[in-house]
């Protein structure tokens, strides 16, 4: 599907409720599962990712239906042999944690995904688990994954790349394994598991950047989903970048290790104000207020990119709107995601007019710099990288067209009709 995007010439103006967190409603479905109880999961995300986590979960025996916008989930804590291979769908995310549940289980299952999915690297996931004693055959560490449920042992393993999709894996392949098991990382990556498997009583604790978890068995609870921040990442730029714009973007959730966004855009002098900030379900919350500003480049590197990585992309769009020169560094694991988003975001950037270029571990942005537009460009299957050329076309002085621009549905299907609400 093609999607023709047009220069915003009054400003964004408005308010807008951000839909839910992504990461946070993987987690909600996949430990409620293991909790022996009623559930109830307040404001699930609808992107195709969470809901392959909840096909699966489905699939492995949890009963779990939607009621008045709400997701009850009702399960004994136990995991049942599935009939047919878990599909994981697009989502690196669901692959990744379920392998962690399931080495331990007391069955074998098959972990398969669609093409861009069974290009992305497990070997992560599957070497740490092995020295766990988990026995997982794959493509060359690559999916489809068949993994034989078998008794798992402890591990304090260190990991050389900040990671809260192999931390989550390793904490959840602990959790039923007698002993204490740990997870160390250089920086300290999204803790969404931390948080909510203590909200859920496990136990578990946090020491700088190890994680250790014991045998636990977790307690059915009500669950808040706020607002994912790195859906907001589109909508606070643009809010940044578009003149005259001023827009309020409500429920965001503000975990520290989410917020490397708002770090940088305070960095590089956007205008941006956090109002009411509280706390649900054991996550920071709070509205954020966006104004149009004149931004100054930055240097983005070391601990701060595990908290922004996913909102690279568009930053690397906030970059060409800065006076100076942007270096974004030390963000190789890009390279990685459903794209290689380096060279992507590089590729397509300069064909409407970025002054931009491809490093080793990130770009080299040179603003401020009016874009052209007047171009078709490629999303390479890639819902981060379209939405972010959404918003590189809301500011270039022609239209351009984004060619596959339905994988935005895969994480944020509302996104086009807010973003409409905002410049009516």
């Amino acid at each position: 599907m093609k999607k023709i995007v047009s220069k915003i010439s009054k400003g964004l103006k408005g308010i807008v409720t951000i839909p839910a967190d992504k990461s946070i409603s993987h987690r909600a479905i996949l430990f409620t599962s293991l909790a022996n109880g009623q559930s109830i999961i307040k404001n699930f995300s609808k992107g195709q990712d969470p809901l392959s986590s909840l096909k699966v979960c489905k699939a492995l025996g949890t009963n779990a239906e939607f009621s008045n916008e709400e997701l009850i989930v009702k399960s004994n804590g136990k995991l049942s042999a599935p009939q047919i291979p878990l599909d994981c769908g697009n989502s690196g995310t669901t692959m990744r944690l379920i392998s962690g549940i399931l080495a331990g289980q007391n069955f074998d299952s098959t972990l398969v995904g669609d093409e861009s999915l069974s290009k992305r690297p497990m070997k992560r996931v599957i070497e740490p688990l092995s020295l766990m004693g988990a026995k997982i055959e794959s493509n060359e560490f690559k999916a489809p994954l068949k993994i034989y449920g078998k008794e798992l042992s402890p591990i304090n393993y260190t990991s050389k790349l900040a990671s809260a999709q192999v931390k989550s894996c390793i904490l959840l392949a602990g959790l039923n394994i007698e002993g204490k098991t740990s997870f160390t990382e250089p920086y300290i990556s999204r803790n969404h598991t931390e948080i909510m498997l203590k909200y859920m009583g496990a136990n578990i604790s946090v020491n700088n950047t190890t994680v250790t978890i014991e045998k636990s068995n977790l307690i059915p609870k009500t669950i808040e989903i706020c607002g994912d921040i790195s859906s907001a990442a589109y909508f606070i730029v643009a809010g940044l970048i578009v003149p005259n714009s001023k827009i309020i973007l409500k429920n965001v959730g503000l975990n520290p290790t989410r917020t490397g966004i708002l770090e940088v855009t305070e960095k590089m002098g956007g205008n941006i104000e956090i109002l009411d900030k509280r706390n649900i379900s054991g996550e920071d919350v709070g509205d954020i207020q966006v104004s149009y500003s004149d931004l100054n480049s930055c240097t983005i590197e070391g601990e701060i990119i595990p908290r922004l990585i996913d909102e690279l992309p568009v930053i690397a769009v906030l970059a060409t709107q800065a006076k100076g020169t942007t270096v974004i560094k030390d963000a190789q694991d890009l390279r990685n995601k459903e794209s290689d988003r380096i060279k992507a975001v590089v590729s397509e950037l300069k064909k409407i007019g970025a002054d931009i270029e491809e490093t080793r571990d990130g770009f080299i942005i040179n603003g401020k710099k009016n874009l052209n537009g007047n171009k078709e460009v490629e999303t390479y299957h890639d819902h981060r990288l379209a939405m972010s050329l959404y918003v590189a076309g809301l500011i270039c002085e022609k239209p351009i067209s984004i060619n596959g621009f339905e994988w935005v549905d895969i994480s944020f299907p509302e996104f086009d009709k807010l973003f409409t609400s905002l410049s009516l």
